[in-house]
């Protein structure tokens, strides 16, 4: 069966059809018409996709994966949330009354928190004064809530990435967060056909931008932004603790790349060495020299 939205609208029905034994994909959206007037309709796009056998992908499985997804999408929306209710309090501490300015003047982000949830009602001050002591109080005691909750969905997510592949967190520069994004993207074993498919879906596949005498590519934007910044987040750390990482990086900057090519280049080393992780279910790669490999 064709279908779009597998993992949103489509995610009842599709899992109900693969418990029937039916094969489900998922098609991407479908071309435009060559030229005006052709034809279109929901049975023609389907068969167009079927006959042309392109971009067809298994859906994401469930189980674990989806229990992973829910967790991370959670945590992302409590760290959103914090973000947003930090900035609200220094919108009322910049708008506050002159006293209450000057008791969070020069303290850091941190202070300020800690100091608004410990404010007392100020029943000898105006109205203004009350009121805002109350609103900062109240969103400070909101930040802590939220930080308290984004706390404890990371260690759920550390233990389950713990419990389905612990030899992930096992590489360099890969934290549960990383590796619980890695997972909810990959899915499971045969959904993408090749490491450089890994690589496309992860935004980390280079795009020729050659000229003349100029061979060079530029960064892609496409792909999974998720999992493309969980790349991006495991780069960097390697960058600052993983000595081979450090060394391939000099070697590249004496070749005359800059840091932006490097760092293209890091992150298709690193879909490399994840998706035949993630394939095999071995370790192979996690003692690979990461100076041997060569970024496409």
């Amino acid at each position: 069966m064709l279908g779009r939205g597998t993992s949103s609208y489509g995610a009842g029905l599709t899992a109900f059809l693969l418990r029937q034994g039916e094969r489900v994909v998922e098609a991407c959206r479908p071309k435009r018409p060559p030229r005006r007037g052709g034809r279109k309709s929901d049975a023609l796009d389907a068969a167009r996709e079927i006959l042309s056998g392109d971009h067809l992908i298994e859906p994401c499985q469930r189980g674990n994966r989806e229990a992973l997804r829910v967790l991370m999408s959670t945590r992302a929306g409590a760290v959103s949330a914090r973000t947003a209710a930090i900035n609200h309090l220094k919108a009322l501490i910049v708008s506050a009354p002159e006293q209450l300015r000057a008791e969070l003047r020069d303290r850091s982000s941190d202070a300020q928190i800690g100091y608004c949830a410990k404010l007392r009602d100020r029943p000898a001050q105006n109205l203004e004064h009350r009121t805002t002591v109350r609103a900062m109080r109240s969103t400070a005691h909101r930040i802590h809530a939220l930080k308290a909750e984004a706390n404890e969905l990371e260690r759920e997510i550390a233990r389950l990435v713990g419990q389905a592949r612990p030899d992930l967190v096992r590489l360099p520069g890969v934290g549960p967060l990383s590796a619980a994004q890695v997972l909810i993207s990959w899915s499971h074993p045969g959904r993408l056909r090749s490491e450089a498919a890994f690589a496309s879906l992860a935004g980390a596949a280079p795009i020729p931008a050659s000229s003349g005498l100029t061979n060079r590519y530029r960064l892609n934007r496409g792909g999974d932004r998720q999992l493309n910044r969980a790349l991006h987040t495991i780069v960097l750390t390697r960058s600052r603790t993983d000595p081979a990482t450090r060394a391939y990086i000099d070697r590249r900057l004496a070749e005359g790349k800059t840091l932006r090519d490097i760092k293209r280049c890091l992150k298709r080393i690193v879909a490399r060495q994840l998706f035949r992780l993630l394939q095999h279910h071995n370790q192979a790669t996690d003692d690979q020299n990461i100076t041997t490999l060569d970024a496409t």
